[in-house]
C-alpha cells in the first residue's frame, strides 16, 4: 500500500513544485529603478582656460622648397602656354581626320606634347601636396603651404581648360 500512496503523492509533489516555480515575488522584493543619490550629478567643475594652439611655422627648408616649387610650376606653365600656341593649329587640324592618317598622327603627337608639358606643372603640384600632408601630420602651420598649393592648382586647372579647348573634349 505504501507504493500506491507513493505513486499518488509523486505526481502531486511534481505539480506543486511546477506551480511554485511559476510564482513571482512581491513588488517590494525588486530594487528601485529610481536615481540613487550617488548617481546624481553634484558639485561644480571649473573650466580651465587652455591657450589656443598656435602651430609652429614651417621649417626654413620647407619655405625655400615652396619658393622653388612655385618657380618650377611657373616655368612649366610658361612652357605649356608656348607649346599650346605652337601645337593648337596641328591639333585642331587633325580633329576630324580619320584614324591612321597623317593629320591624325600629327594631332596625336601634338596632343602628347601638350600632355607632357602639362605634366611638369602636375609634378610641382604633387610635391606641394606631399609637403602639405607632411605639415598637417606634424601639426605645422599650413597657410603658406596652402597658398602655394592653391596657386599651382589654379595653373593646372587653367592648363586643363586650355587642353580641353584645343582637343575639343570639354
Amino acid at each position: 500500500m505504501t507504493i500506491n500512496r507513493l505513486c499518488l503523492l509523486l505526481p502531486l509533489a511534481a505539480l506543486t513544485a511546477t506551480l511554485a516555480a511559476c510564482s513571482t515575488p512581491a513588488r517590494d522584493d525588486y530594487p528601485s529603478l529610481a536615481v540613487r543619490p550617488a548617481e546624481r550629478v553634484t558639485g561644480t567643475a571649473e573650466v580651465v582656460a587652455q591657450p589656443l594652439y598656435v602651430p609652429p611655422p614651417p621649417a626654413a627648408g620647407v619655405i625655400d622648397r615652396l619658393a622653388q616649387l612655385r618657380e618650377q610650376a611657373d616655368a612649366a606653365h610658361a612652357r605649356f602656354i608656348t607649346v599650346a600656341q605652337n601645337r593648337r593649329a596641328t591639333v585642331t587640324g587633325g580633329r576630324g581626320a580619320a584614324e591612321g592618317t597623317e593629320a591624325w598622327a600629327l594631332a596625336a603627337a601634338a596632343t602628347a606634347d601638350l600632355d607632357s608639358a602639362r605634366s611638369q606643372t602636375m609634378i610641382a603640384l604633387a610635391d606641394l601636396d606631399r609637403i602639405y600632408v607632411d605639415a598637417a601630420v606634424n601639426g605645422s602651420e599650413l597657410e603658406r603651404i596652402a597658398t602655394a598649393r592653391d596657386a599651382v592648382a589654379a595653373l593646372v586647372a587653367q592648363e586643363d581648360a586650355t587642353l580641353a579647348g584645343i582637343t575639343g573634349t570639354r
